[in-house]
């Protein structure tokens, strides 16, 4: 099976639907994802027989039935890129523990682009904001490249960096949906085709927004954090698919954030 594009999730759902049959099944072009190298590892511990992951080329041979195991999935590469750019949006310095760098060496250039520090060790990745960020150009890319889904957290923590950002989305459409949300907070962010342009500013405004995604929403987060004033998000049910316990994490780390019963 040749994949046009290696989607994660065509990936994930073709690995799932190979391992109980009774055909050997190569996928050409496939996603390499840390989070595809883990399904292997953990469909292996099942009893399943997946070979190749973190490449473009996948062999899965049918087994007849997996067993029960106990597993400890990654840690989610996101998240912790979601931290960390919450953390230079607003200035400050953060130690993130249990995570693993490798899986996000291009989010970790970047921040390092805009001024930050970052020291990483084993687990644990130490980030040091300055006051004020510089500003960047960002390209998406499948891994191991930049990753879409840090793309719109990006987006909200350029809007007040100096200087003027352009982000490219060569991944999914429909990624800059937050920008109006995000303009409607004083950002100065302009659309061509699939490039924003934004032009930083000083500071910006809290106003009620909208989240439309899930990691729109997380940016919306981000730049309520740096704002002058109240910011109130919307239709947070796209967030908390994402990320649990948000507003706990913030609050713990000096945020003023809670969520409306």
């Amino acid at each position: 099976m040749h994949l046009e594009f290696p989607s994660v999730g065509a990936t994930e759902n073709i690995i799932l639907a190979s391992i109980l049959s009774d055909a050997e099944i190569i996928i050409t072009n496939a996603a390499m994802e840390p989070e595809i190298v883990d399904l292997q590892e953990f469909l292996n511990r099942m009893g399943a027989k997946v070979y190749g992951a973190g490449t473009n080329c996948i062999k899965i041979v049918g087994v007849k039935r997996l067993k029960e195991v106990s597993y400890t999935i990654m840690p989610d590469r996101i998240e912790t890129g979601t931290f960390l750019a919450m953390c230079a949006a607003t200035g400050g310095n953060l130690e993130l523990r249990n995570t693993n760098y490798n899986h996000i060496i291009p989010v970790l250039d970047k921040l390092e682009e805009t001024g930050c520090r970052i020291e990483k060790n084993k687990n644990n990745i130490y980030i040091e904001a300055k006051k004020r960020l510089k500003a960047i150009d960002i390209k998406t890319l499948p891994y191991p490249g930049f990753p879409t889904d840090m793309q719109s957290i990006f987006l909200g923590m350029l809007c007040s960096a100096k200087g003027t950002s352009v982000i490219t989305e060569n991944i999914f459409e429909n990624r800059f949906k937050c920008v109006p949300e995000l303009n409607r907070m004083g950002a100065k962010i302009k659309i061509e085709g699939n490039c924003a342009i934004v032009k930083g500013v000083r500071k910006l405004t809290g106003a009620e927004v909208r989240a439309t995604d899930l990691r729109g929403g997380i940016a919306l987060v981000i730049a309520g954090l740096t704002a002058n004033g109240i910011t109130k998000v919307e239709n947070i049910g796209f967030i908390e698919r994402g990320y649990e316990k948000l507003e706990t994490k913030l609050t713990k780390i000096g945020a003023s954030i809670y969520k409306e019963r």
